[in-house]
């Protein structure tokens, strides 16, 4: 996914790259230094023709062996030299390369964190994980590597055009003009390749999206049968991708053939050339040998420069990939001078909420239109309406995770846009229908919001991050962590998926609780609960709403059941308040919902059924391979 659009201006190759420089710049010394050794090591190479060349005609000329063995030894010293350059280079560039890779990596990581939820939700995972791995190890490998050597051998065949040009006038020119065409070839294979690498290097990010949503979605291709399916739209991916990898080829490929054809055309013509020169004694037999020497030294710093081109506008497009997500505008940003609530109270105000998401047109209603609404402190409310009436996105308007179109909310009298970011999520908490967790411990993923207390090395900190955890889990009813194999500092699977729903919504529930806010905002936290298990944790959540205010997206009418007062959201407004009982007895609308509530409750008793007998089921058949297992050790016992 690319945000360029056709109306911004295309940097030039030189000008796109050197945006990676306040990246680079801690470490362009060594790369300098690297570039020295490997000119040095070009150098010392070309003067070893200059050697040979009084060689032939000094002592292989004259017949005197006495002065074969100190030119001998000169090669030898200049062989020698130009491998310790060559080592030096590479020692370095190469550490110096993973350093700015880590830097850049750790800048788009933090830019990621920063960016607001619409980005993500325009941005395809695949897409960024591809730019934070593959891009960047890319533009790695040309620093250390390409550049380096781009620079240097340019600046080889420049040194080595005036050497043979020195040994012969007429031989160097002729040799200089038949590069010519390399040049104009280059040109036109930029302006080719770049097109076919970006596609190339979005298709890899398309791919790795493909993939990540296969994995974190295999249970349902299974439970459908769908794996085939998956498969045969993944394997037309990956042909596309390598129907573009195969174009990249075959544009490297024509570049290669030039590079190839043109340099052994020129040395068959300056042979001849040569040949005739020596004959007519316009060139010695050693300046004609020095001179193909020279030729042939030049020879891999010319064919590089069709790896090294293409490596460069690789570089440029990975280089144009990571700076569409950095150029990225946060629209969600802290105030130049933040207030502060000391102490909150909790007083939740919706002041004329208007909000339409990014992509909708200015003159369309919004998802909400017009909210007004105030949670007193302590207070319970429960939004209630059918589903697409704004509910979750009034929820998330309340910590900044999208910002309001129109109107304030107001946490304490204190419009939340002028709090820092991390001031409002400390004071309002949020659990989520759909419960993430991530991979690590039970323990860090319960305190995840109480960083004060995790990362201090105080005891005092230490028991009281003990008392929080078994607090917060007790309140959700999530004792089940305790037979885990190392209970609460077990490592749970990635996005918590070894976990059930159930038991991922209450470690999420815990999580929120833990925080200790003034504000919780819970997104219909337990959907996926047993009836039993919803009743236990509701009653454990009324003491801590006792002091709390609540904010509660109800599903199911025994939410709202929890709650002081309701506000019944209908097309994006508020368009009654009040308490359960007497909601029921005025608003048809209502009444129509906690109708349509039942039936979703009745469906998601079902589904837990459903996924309660699973679960026994994958018990059972654990514990037959654990036996079976069991069998066979017996059985090998035995035998031996």
């Amino acid at each position: 996914m690319s945000t360029t659009t056709p109306d911004q201006p295309r940097l030039s190759t030189f000008r796109a790259i050197a945006r990676i420089y306040p990246y680079a710049k801690p470490a362009m010394p060594w790369i300098y230094a690297g570039m020295g050794a490997a000119l040095a090591a070009g150098v010392v190479t070309l003067v070893i023709p200059i050697v040979l060349q009084g060689l032939v005609d000094g002592p292989l000329a004259t017949g005197d062996p006495g002065q074969i063995w100190p030119a001998a030894l000169i090669v030898l010293v200049l062989g020698v030299l130009e491998a310790v350059f060559i080592m030096l280079r590479r020692l370095f560039v190469l550490t110096p390369g993973t350093h700015i890779e880590a830097r850049m990596r750790n800048g788009l990581y933090a830019q990621l964190q920063d960016l607001p939820v619409a980005f993500h939700d325009r941005w395809q995972s695949g897409q960024l994980l591809s730019r934070a791995v593959s891009d960047l190890n890319l533009i790695r490998r040309w620093l250390s590597f390409g550049f380096v050597l781009l620079i240097v051998n340019s600046i080889t065949i420049v040194i080595g055009f005036i050497v043979l040009i020195n040994w012969s006038l007429w031989l160097g020119l002729l040799f200089l003009v038949m590069s010519i065409p390399l040049w104009i070839y280059g040109y036109l294979f930029e302006n080719k390749y770049s097109v076919i690498a970006r596609r190339a290097q979005d298709q890899q990010g398309d791919l790795a999206t493909a993939v990540e949503e296969s994995v974190h979605g295999i249970r349902v291709l299974k439970a459908f049968g769908r794996g085939k399916h998956s498969l045969l739209k993944f394997a037309d991916q990956a042909e596309l991708l390598r129907g573009t990898e195969i174009e990249k080829a075959k544009a490297i490929a024509g570049i290669w053939f030039w590079l190839l054809l043109i340099p052994d055309v020129a040395f068959a013509l300056c042979l001849l050339g040569g040949v005739a020169l020596a004959a007519n004694g316009e060139l010695t037999v050693g300046e004609l040998f020095a001179f193909f020497a020279t030729a042939t030294v030049l020879r891999f710093p010319i064919e590089s420069i069709g790896f090294l081109l293409s490596m460069t506008f690789d570089a440029r497009t990975a280089t144009d990939r990571f700076f569409e997500v950095m150029d990225e505008i946060n629209t969600i940003t802290d105030p130049e001078e933040p207030a502060t609530i000391a102490a909150p109270t909790g007083r939740l105000t919706f002041e004329n909420v208007v909000f339409r998401y990014q992509d909708a047109a200015a003159d369309t209603p919004g998802t909400l239109n017009g909210i007004d609404l105030t949670l007193e402190p302590g207070e319970t409310m429960a939004l209630v309406g059918i589903t697409g009436s704004g509910k979750t996105t009034m929820t998330a308007l309340a910590t900044r995770l999208y910002d309001v179109t129109e109107g304030r909310v107001l946490l304490d009298g204190v419009d939340i846009r002028d709090l820092t970011r991390e001031e409002l999520r400390r004071h309002i908490a949020m659990a989520f229908e759909d419960a993430t967790l991530f991979s690590a411990s039970v323990r860090d993923n319960v305190l995840l919001g109480r960083p004060e207390l995790t990362e201090s090395d105080e005891p005092a900190d230490a028991a009281e991050a003990e008392r929080v955890l078994a607090e917060a889990l007790d309140i959700a009813q999530a004792d089940f962590v305790h037979s885990l194999p190392n209970g609460v500092d077990t490592t749970v699977g990635e996005e918590g998926l070894s976990l059930s729903g159930g038991q991922r919504q209450r470690l999420a529930l815990a999580r929120a609780v833990a925080a200790n806010p003034a504000v919780l905002v819970l997104d219909d936290p337990l959907s996926a609960l047993d009836v039993d298990t919803e009743a236990l944790v509701e009653a454990a959540l009324r003491r801590v709403l006792a002091t709390t205010t609540g904010l509660i997206v109800a599903h199911r009418p025994s939410t709202v059941q929890m709650a002081d007062r309701v506000a019944l959201l209908q097309e994006g407004r508020i368009t009654d308040v009040g308490t359960h009982s007497e909601l029921l007895k005025r608003n048809e609308h209502y009444r129509y919902v906690l109708s349509s509530l039942e039936d979703e409750e009745l469906a998601a008793a079902e589904r837990v059924d459903r996924e309660l007998k699973l679960a026994e089921e994958e018990g059972r058949r654990r514990d037959a391979i654990d036996r079976e297992s069991r069998v066979i050790d017996n059985e090998g016992e035995v035998t031996r």
